[in-house]
């Protein structure tokens, strides 16, 4: 990296990569509901506001308190204790959290130490699910800098509810490429398609997640119902299944937020999360720019206590 990050500005990254995240999250919620067709979407005709954020959406901005709470913003690490007790704290289960996750948060929230919690979902083999990468992105634009530091950080983040090593995995994935949208936008060059994908691997433990990533940076000249269909759009709800082809969407489209989304909605599956792990990596390379203004004043408004800048 050839620039230096000054406090604030890591701050503003990270919430310009919150609003790509959670207007993603909230516009792909609603193909959920009935009467919402995603070909609607293709010809710029998007639902009625107010869009609901979800999960993803809560989770992010309990990462990005944490940030913005730092008392060195300059700080390589991440305080876990806090955003273990800022999720417990603030997760409302009717926001569309899967029934682990309640578990898991309630009993953090009832005093266990995160990482017995952790450790002991799934019957002790911890979740791979893509919970901790819908929220990572703000993350990895904070650390635009390093993608040693993102790859760190992604990690220390997904731990605190992630003990599988894929669902770690799929954490420290976005994180990092969401370090090389925002960095690539800060040197003012547009990664080549594939880029993004291969530094990305770079950085990602090995495992399914990696090579799911391998495999997308040579689908380069696929349709995106043709890259949902060999990567997964998050069916499953495992990180394995919904990083890949979220990050083939964003290496895609990473200039155009509004493509991005529209593909995830087009690709079906796992829709909000999709459409949150690649709005949140598009925003870090396209700022809210990028992210039509109709969009995010259609978004519901970002809890107060994370104390959003993000044009709302």
């Amino acid at each position: 990296m050839s620039f230096t990050l000054f406090p604030g500005t890591r701050l503003v990254l990270a919430r310009e990569s919150l609003a790509g995240l959670s207007v993603g999250d909230a516009l792909g919620a609603q193909y959920f509901v009935p009467g919402n067709h995603p070909s609607d979407l293709l010809d710029a005709r998007v639902p009625d506001p107010p869009w609901e954020w979800t999960d993803d959406t809560e989770q992010a901005c309990c990462l990005v308190a944490i940030l913005a709470g730092s008392a060195d913003l300059s700080d390589q690490q991440f305080d876990r204790d806090r955003f273990a007790e800022l999720l417990a704290e603030r997760f409302e289960p009717y926001r569309g959290y899967g029934p682990g996750a309640v578990v898991m948060l309630r009993q953090i929230r009832e005093g266990l130490p995160w990482p017995i919690a952790a450790a002991a979902a799934f019957n002790g083999q911890g979740s791979c699910g893509n919970g901790a990468a819908m929220r990572a992105a703000p993350l990895g634009a904070w650390h635009a800098d390093s993608l040693v530091h993102a790859a760190s950080a992604g990690a220390r983040a997904a731990e605190v509810t992630h003990a599988h090593p894929e669902g770690i995995a799929g954490g420290v994935a976005v994180t990092v490429a969401a370090a090389v949208a925002a960095a690539a936008r800060l040197n003012g060059h547009r990664p080549d398609r594939g880029q993004l994908l291969r530094a990305t691997a770079g950085h990602t433990p090995a495992g399914v997640v990696h090579d799911g990533l391998i495999e997308a940076a040579g689908l380069t000249r696929i349709t995106v119902a043709e890259a949902a269909e060999r990567l997964g759009s998050g069916g499953q709800a495992t990180a394995q299944d919904t990083v890949p082809f979220a990050l083939w969407v964003a290496d895609r489209f990473l200039d155009d937020y509004p493509a991005a989304v529209a593909a995830c909605v087009a690709a079906g599956g796992d829709v909000d999360t999709t459409a949150a792990i690649a709005g949140g990596v598009v925003a870090a390379y396209t700022g809210l720019d990028g992210i039509p203004p109709g969009w995010l004043a259609a978004r519901e408004p970002l809890p107060g206590w994370v104390a959003a800048r993000d044009g709302e």
